[in-house]
């Protein structure tokens, strides 16, 4: 297995990062990260996923948000350092894991915030329980999701396994930073995850 450390840091907004090392079994390790001020969460992960082209999501939309954008895709740079989104407006697909619709739990990141106001996921801590997030696939399907619950983890108790491991359902975890904003280190000390399950999929031409 591999373990792929997420972090979420930054100045005023969010910045996702991955990194990897080998592990025998999935992990619940907390190791520090490197970057300056970073307080990591970790996510468990094996092979990656294999998604189809057709599968890709490529849209994304949360209308109690006002949220209607085209998506990016993140991984690892060749150096395993993190890729993170590199446009405030736009949300990131984790794309080692499974695809919004797959089996297990699909991962998108969003920043809250930058020095010039707010970004993507600046609201994803007002959702409620019901609330739709539609993500448009690259095939013309789209995959509908109610949202289950929205929680708040300080960093250093980041819940992987029920954030990314994959527990029997088709799920959608949507992340961003939050909680307080610490001024001396310019990062926030919590990170927002609103947790989602596929209730059904328009097919596509439908």
């Amino acid at each position: 297995m591999a373990v792929i450390v997420l972090l979420f840091i930054g100045v005023g907004f969010l910045i996702g990062g991955l990194r990897s090392k080998p592990e025998a079994d999935p992990i619940h390790d907390h190791t520090s990260a490197s970057a300056a001020g970073a307080q990591p969460g970790v996510m468990p992960a094996g092979r990656p996923v294999a998604v189809s082209a057709s599968s890709i999501p490529v849209a994304l939309r949360i209308p109690a948000m006002g949220v209607s954008s085209s998506l990016s895709q993140l991984g690892l740079n060749a150096d395993k350092s993190p890729q993170v989104p590199t446009q405030y407006q736009e949300p990131g697909w984790y794309k080692l894991g499974p695809a919004p619709g797959m089996m297990g739990s699909a991962v998108i990141l969003g920043h809250v915030d930058d020095k010039k106001g707010p970004a993507v996921f600046y609201k994803l801590a007002t959702l409620k329980a019901g609330d739709k997030v539609d993500v448009s696939l690259a095939n013309g399907a789209v995959a509908h999701f109610a949202v289950k619950s929205v929680e708040t983890f300080l960093k250093a108790k980041f819940p992987s396994d029920k954030v990314y491991a994959s527990h029997g359902v088709k799920a959608l975890q949507l992340v961003t930073c939050g909680g307080v904003f610490d001024k001396a280190t310019g990062h926030y000390l919590s990170n927002i995850v609103a947790f989602t399950t596929l209730v059904s999929t328009t097919p596509a031409g439908k």
